[in-house]
């Protein structure tokens, strides 16, 4: 479904989407759709990144633990421990 949006974009930022539309000879509208989506998929990211991290922290994990933890799985998942 698709639906007009009016949008205010700044004339720096009209030229800086035309000269990468012009470069990539693509419609404007397709460069700001993957703009758009990169800039969502980065944010998902960085939410997951953040989890991750007050997930350790509230476990007082540290980056040391990583190693440790990834070889510790990995003995457990050769002796059946782990299923996927």
């Amino acid at each position: 479904m698709t639906k007009d949006t009016d949008l205010a974009i700044p004339p720096a930022l009209q030229a800086e989407l035309q000269a990468a539309a012009d470069e990539e000879q693509r419609p404007v509208l397709d460069v700001l759709r993957d703009a758009v989506e990169s800039y969502r998929k980065e944010q998902r990211w960085r939410r997951t990144l953040a989890y991750g991290a007050d997930r350790a922290r509230a476990l007082g994990l540290t980056e040391t633990d990583v190693p440790r933890l990834i070889a510790e799985y990995r003995q457990e998942k050769r002796q059946g421990l782990h299923s996927e």
